[in-house]
């Protein structure tokens, strides 16, 4: 969720133009309906869910971070100079202390924008597979489907080297970020984000988005 994603991002960009030019690319369904591929700057979904599944109805557990969240994180050890500013990070957002975000490197998170707003993203996970994710709107029961193309599934598009994880207090303990072992970080891809005393934890896949289909 940094720099280190430039590089695989360009590459994308590059496979997906290959003769037109690098802002649109257009793509050709089954069903003979045009869409059209339009770059965007690089956001970041947080994903739930089987890492094999290739479609479900709970993208309204997903979230979206429009912008990358990791330079604008604070970092761990710098917790206390957070609450000295009430909660208010150096990039504006405000931290919660009920519901907090971490990243693999040790960085205190924003949180991502929920629910996932519904369209047709085009997804890698900086690897070898690109698949457009396709969002609906939420049903009168607030579920949301979700499918990727192409047969990939989420850990097709998953950036391994990025995790994600939310910690909220369990059962009226004391969870805050002072108490995250430091020396797990930085993370290595086969690991899992730390457990953190007094703290239920929730891992989220991390999907990059370079673009959105638009015109099918």
């Amino acid at each position: 969720m940094r720099s280190r994603f430039l590089g695989a991002t360009r590459a994308l960009a590059a496979r997906l133009a290959l003769t037109t030019s690098l802002a649109m690319l257009t793509l050709t369904a089954p069903a003979q309906a045009e869409a059209t591929f339009q770059r965007i700057p690089t956001q970041y979904i947080a994903a739930l869910g089987p890492s094999s599944a290739t479609s479900g109805t709970d993208a309204a557990t997903w979230g979206l971070w429009p912008v990358d969240p990791g330079p604008r994180g604070v970092r761990v050890r710098n917790y206390d100079d957070l609450k000295a500013a009430a909660g208010i990070a150096p990039a504006g957002w405000q931290f919660d202390a009920n519901a907090w975000w971490i990243e693999e490197n040790g960085l205190i998170m924003e949180a991502p924008s929920f629910p996932l707003p519904a369209g047709k993203y085009v997804v890698t996970g900086g690897r070898e597979a690109t698949a457009i994710l396709t969002v609906t709107a939420p049903d009168a029961n607030g579920a949301q489907g979700w499918s990727l193309s192409d047969a990939a599934s989420v850990y097709d598009v998953t950036h391994l080297r990025c995790r994600a994880a939310l910690y909220t207090p369990r059962d009226g303990a004391s969870c805050t970020p002072d108490n995250t072992p430091l020396s797990r970080f930085p993370m290595p891809p086969s690991e899992d984000m730390p457990s953190i005393n007094g703290c239920a934890k929730q891992d989220y896949q991390v999907l990059i988005v370079v673009g959105m289909m638009v015109g099918d």
